[in-house]
């Protein structure tokens, strides 16, 4: 029993070192090819025309975008963009799973005081932006007692805050825009450029500019820790690409007039983004999307599973055994799993363990919570499988002189398979559908990819029809595949 329990936890933690050792392998074998420094940006890939992927190449861009590269190429460094959700890049910069954020970061004294802000590099103003035909909304003395639609951490659900607005929560620019249009939400503060970008490129009349949200100026900055010399390096860079008209150039490439600077002139972004059809939206982001599906979420689920059973019939075989110690240590085990969401699981491997040294990359962060995860409900379903195995089967291996390890591996596991199959496939599934979690770790999933395209596009329901599609396409595979290991395993039970 001892031999078995340790020989499932060594194949645990191999199955979890491989994939790190491997991964860092790769990364020295890219340094050596390459001796520039790595700069890893944060950014949200949903903010247009600020960061954004592009329609028919689906590359990352933007005008933040183009700045951070035009900052590196000067600044001699490497670029790695990590993209993730705004209210959750703070907490990656800290955690240092990126180096900086580019992503029309406000200055404000709060966040100048934690993070190291470098100069300014693109300059605008907050406006309120209502479902048309509503009134009562036009100045920030309106939306006290009204619902905005914001991200949490932005400076623009501070200004409403401060303003008397309760918070609806929302990942980014254009999830508020379609809560207001919804008529869930009263109003949005936000980034005048970015208003004007949503109105030019979904053509919508439903929704209007009627003001602006108050009458400072915001600056927006890039966003380092507290302390890297790197920022030091990206202003000397800014101060030079200001100098040689580089940053007047992008600038004038997306908004037709240059936003570096205070004075500006009239926002113009009608020579920007296409107005696409639904159908031209579905087209272009179903290919991203599968082969997303293919590299990340499948093998996402493939690996988690497999660890979370080792996990599962290893903690079942502690609940089950003689030894208090075992039995105790795998009881709490299932209980934090089970009393714990999934998404805290996340947070905690990702960006909680490196702060006591255990840092781990996306891939194996990701793996280690899924499987840890599996590993505590399963737990029970193999556990109730074993035990309605008869104890007779125990007895009649001891009489032909079957040891306890033996009598499971031959004579027990077979059986209890066929009672586990259908609870486990039950799990394997929702571990499919549970992998949409994993963007809080910076990993780009199936899900992610839709949400990037519906920000992108400004349309949400004919996206996330073709990602329940693709879900549910996988997840009939895998009941069929269910059914014939039913059949199969039909032959190991005793009648």
């Amino acid at each position: 029993m001892r031999h078995a329990v340790r020989l499932l936890v060594l194949a645990f933690v191999g199955l979890v070192v491989l994939p790190v050792g491997s991964a860092s392998a790769t990364a020295t074998h890219l340094a050596q090819a390459d001796d520039r420094p790595v700069v890893r940006v944060g950014t949200e890939g949903v903010y247009p025309p600020f960061s954004f992927h592009d329609a028919k190449s689906n590359k990352l861009t933007g005008f933040d975008i183009e700045v951070i590269k035009a900052v590196a190429k000067k600044a001699g460094w490497r670029l790695k963009f990590v993209e993730t959700q705004f209210d959750a890049i703070f907490a990656a910069l800290e955690a240092k799973r990126i180096d900086v954020i580019a992503n029309q970061v406000t200055f404000n004294p709060e966040r100048d005081a934690k993070y190291g802000l470098g100069t300014t590099y693109t300059y605008s103003r907050g406006v309120i932006v209502v479902k048309k035909g509503t009134k009562g909304i036009k100045t920030l003395k309106d939306v006290k007692g009204k619902t905005a639609a914001e991200s949490t951490t932005t400076s623009w659900a501070d200004v409403a805050r401060k303003a008397g607005a309760k918070i609806q929560a929302v990942e980014g620019f254009s999830q508020a825009a379609a809560l207001v249009v919804q008529g869930r939400a009263d109003l949005l503060i936000n980034d005048n450029i970015a208003a004007l970008d949503y109105l030019n490129t979904t053509g919508r009349d439903d929704i209007q500019i009627v003001g602006n949200a108050g009458d400072e100026v915001s600056k927006q900055v890039l966003a380092f820790r507290k302390g890297d010399p790197r920022l030091e390096e990206s202003n000397k860079a800014l101060a030079a690409l200001k100098a040689d008209g580089t940053l007047k150039k992008i600038s004038e490439k997306y908004f037709k007039t240059d936003v570096t600077v205070e004075n500006t002139g009239k926002v113009d972004v009608s020579g920007g983004r296409e107005v696409r059809s639904d159908t031209q939206v579905v087209k272009d982001a179903a290919w991203p999307m599968l082969k997303k599906l293919l590299i990340v979420t499948i093998p996402l689920t493939i690996v988690s599973f497999a660890i979370g059973l080792v996990l599962a019939i290893g903690a079942a075989l502690a609940r089950i055994s003689g030894s208090r110690v075992l039995s105790a240590i795998a009881r709490a085990y299932i209980s934090i799993i089970r009393g714990t969401p999934l998404l805290l699981q996340l947070f905690i491997v990702f960006y909680g363990l490196p702060e006591i040294g255990i840092d781990l990359d996306p891939w194996p962060s990701a793996i280690l919570a899924l499987s840890f995860n599996v590993g505590g409900y399963a737990a029970e379903v193999v556990r109730s499988a074993i035990l309605s195995v008869p104890k007779g089967q125990f007895e009649a291996a001891s009489t032909i002189g079957m040891g306890y390890w033996q009598s499971l591996r031959r004579i027990v596991f077979p059986q209890a398979a066929r009672t586990a199959v259908p609870p486990l496939s039950n799990t394997a599934i929702s571990l499919l559908k549970d992998t949409s979690l994993v963007s809080v770790v910076l990993l780009t999933d199936m899900f992610r990819q839709a949400q990037l395209a519906g920000a992108n596009a400004q349309i949400y329901l004919p996206i996330y029809v073709v990602a329940g599609f693709y879900y549910w396409f996988v997840c009939v595979g895998m009941a069929t595949f269910q059914g014939r290991l039913e059949t199969r395993l039909n032959r190991f039970v005793a009648r």
